[in-house]
């Protein structure tokens, strides 16, 4: 049996799916997951698809907040895995749609910087069209919150939504800015910033 091999941390969360689930009858959420290890929901959001792109998770239904479930069969190591980035899912540039999908794996040990934390999305949508990313089109995002105006952000609405755009700060919230003059800017009063585009891989 191949081993998968997982860092430290991802052991720690895997443990914990797998002592709620014995004792619960169901897996936890990431909310629960969070508080738990009393850290913010996006960064268990990172070591669950990772631990999902490992094989180490497996999602039983889509869009079910309780649908991780731990694979049993799958063996463990400690060693940490080698540089890849995770394709978390799909990310609007246009109408925003649910954060996450299916994640799939994406090799970028060539190009991705080694000192950040990375993961990449790929495009659906035209909104950004005049920044160069177009429909399908992979964008790599360094995972952080903090962001100046202007940023090419993966911004999550106050209904969890996500979506593509610059961000800036106005009175009273942010504006998400397309880079499409047929398309209006979004106005939010709150906005999640879970990353910051560093680079983009153009499907041709």
């Amino acid at each position: 049996m191949t081993s998968i091999p997982l860092t430290r941390r991802q052991h720690e969360i895997l443990a914990f799916y797998r002592a709620y689930s014995s004792e619960h009858g169901y897996s936890p959420t990431l909310e629960e997951v969070a508080q738990h290890f009393g850290v913010n929901k996006v960064t268990i959001f990172g070591h669950v698809a990772e631990l999902e792109r490992k094989g180490a998770l497996q999602r039983s239904a889509k869009h079910v907040s309780r649908g991780l479930v731990p694979v049993e069969s799958a063996s463990q190591s400690s060693a940490p895995s080698g540089p890849s980035v995770p394709i978390l899912g799909r990310i609007a540039a246009g109408v925003p749609i649910e954060t996450i999908e299916t994640p799939e794996p994406l090799s970028w040990a060539d190009i991705v910087p080694d000192d950040r934390e990375v993961y990449a999305l790929r495009v659906r949508g035209h909104s950004m069209i005049d920044d160069g990313i177009h429909d399908g089109d992979v964008v790599l995002v360094e995972r952080r919150s903090n962001a100046v105006d202007g940023d090419l952000v993966v911004a999550v609405l106050p209904d969890e939504e996500a979506t593509l755009k610059r961000l800036y700060r106005e009175r009273g919230g942010y504006r998400l800015q397309p880079a499409n003059l047929a398309l209006k800017p979004i106005f939010a009063p709150t906005v999640e910033v879970r990353g910051i585009v560093i680079g983009v891989v153009r499907r041709y």
